[in-house]
């Protein structure tokens, strides 16, 4: 079996990943998925999709994830092992979903306004 491609974003990062039958591992950037995301709470969001499928230790993915912050590119790249699970089995559609897994966040940083401080605080109001 070849690699299933899928892509999953949020804010500004873009993750590509592969997919395909194996032992388990996961390489961000061509490191193991433990020394790429250090932050306990985050490496649950990478392997979210798979735990929930009980599918930990059956498919091997590969992530070249960039632009954003580390939580941002968490996100995506559970995106898109989503994605690809879908893509592998029609029939997890549901519980992923249930779980809000197949779902892209589109909210985005708001733009700074003229005259304010940032996009929504301005200048303390001086009555006299």
């Amino acid at each position: 079996m070849d690699y299933i491609v899928t892509t999953g974003r949020r804010k500004a990062s873009v993750a590509r990943v592969y997919l395909k039958k194996g032992s388990g591992n996961i390489t961000i950037n061509d490191k193991p998925y433990d020394e790429f995301v250090d932050a306990p709470h985050l490496k649950d969001v990478v392997v979210e999709p798979l735990v929930t499928i009980d599918a930990r230790n059956d498919f091997d993915v590969k992530v070249n994830v960039a632009g954003g912050g580390i939580k941002g590119q968490a996100e995506a790249i559970r995106l898109g092992i989503s994605r690809a699970l879908v893509e592998y089995n029609e029939e997890i559609k549901p519980e992923l979903k249930k779980r809000d897994l197949l779902t892209r966040d589109p909210r985005r940083v708001e733009r700074k306004k003229p005259g304010l401080k940032k996009a929504r605080k301005s200048e303390q109001f001086s009555k006299r």
